[in-house]
């Protein structure tokens, strides 16, 4: 399958008016860029901006991932993943913000994304993949945090904010890796991702290593319910998005999603061309940005079907 932005691994997209903005990981995780055009389709051959660089040395000066682009009370906000140059897996959260042109005007830093009074959890461990969605007025964070003893388990968290970057509520726990096809060589769930349809929220999120097992899953909560109860969340028991030989698709997932020109909804994702990689995953830049066209089953459902992919 022809990618649409290559090396452009973790892709985010967010329409403001008859704009679109683009962002992903930097081949080399080292800086934050954006890509601006009218269409979706402008954004492969539009002129990369680099607005941020990771430091020489201490907070953010590791690996830098998976940025995310939301306007939130009247401002432009970057959540990110971060860390030490001297300590590459002690990954934080942290924010940019901008208040004017984001292609134009300065992305102050904001430092890490703050917990609520009393939370001696969040944010205290490896935790990365911020994103935020607004429900009844409220604004939620969703983010990966590992828990436990040795390489840990990543689940997603949810909490209520206070503020685009501190808590209101304690976290919960939200979804754990439970289910086969989510431990494979690694226990994780991260990349969460939210999309609004027919009264209900939709949480699709990416789990086990690296891979060809990376694959995308997939919760499902009604708008009127409460985010912030695990009971309120339906867990799809199979991947609804997985590695596709046929397809030459392999590992998809850390997806986001961004409505397209015509109103209809587009799922982003990165996934590789071939199977096997050389060396360590990290060193390998070929994972590459795709789009693909939700469509919706007769219950309304979300259907992420790789014959609808655009490109």
């Amino acid at each position: 399958m022809t990618p649409w932005i290559k090396h452009s691994a973790d892709p985010y997209a967010v329409k403001s008016g008859d704009t679109y903005y683009f962002t992903a990981t930097a081949p080399n995780y080292d800086y934050i860029s954006l890509r601006m055009g009218n269409d979706l389709m402008s954004l492969p051959e539009a002129e990369e901006k680099i607005i941020w660089r990771k430091h020489p040395s201490g907070e953010m000066s590791g690996y830098i991932w998976a940025p995310e682009m939301h306007y939130i009370d009247g401002a432009w906000y970057i959540y990110f993943a971060a860390s030490r140059a001297d300590n590459v897996w002690h990954i934080r959260p942290h924010a940019l913000k901008c208040e004017g042109d984001p292609m134009k005007d300065e992305w102050v830093e904001l430092g890490r994304l703050q917990a609520a009074k009393g939370d001696g959890f969040s944010f205290h461990s490896f935790s990365l993949d911020a994103t935020v969605f607004e429900n009844k007025g409220k604004h939620y964070l969703i983010w990966a945090e590992k828990i436990g003893v040795w390489k840990g388990i990543s689940n997603l968290c949810i909490a209520e904010l206070e503020t685009p970057t501190k808590l209101r509520t304690k976290q919960v726990i939200l979804s754990t890796p439970c289910y086969d096809w989510e431990r494979v060589d690694e226990w994780v769930e991260e990349g969460p991702a939210v999309l609004k349809h027919g009264g209900k929220i939709y949480l699709t999120y990416s789990a086990s290593a690296t891979g060809a097992c990376y694959a995308m899953g997939m919760l499902s909560c009604d708008e009127d319910a409460d985010p912030l109860d695990p009971q309120s969340w339906t867990k799809e028991r199979q991947p609804v998005l997985k590695t596709d030989p046929e397809r030459e698709v392999f590992g998809p997932g850390h997806n986001s999603f961004v409505k397209a020109e015509d109103g209809s909804d587009i799922c982003l994702f990165h996934a590789r061309d071939f199977e096997k990689i050389e060396g360590d995953p990290l060193d390998d830049i070929n994972r590459h940005a795709h789009l693909l066209k939700v469509t919706y089953d007769e219950n309304d459902k979300p259907v992420f079907d790789l014959k609808n992919a655009l490109g």
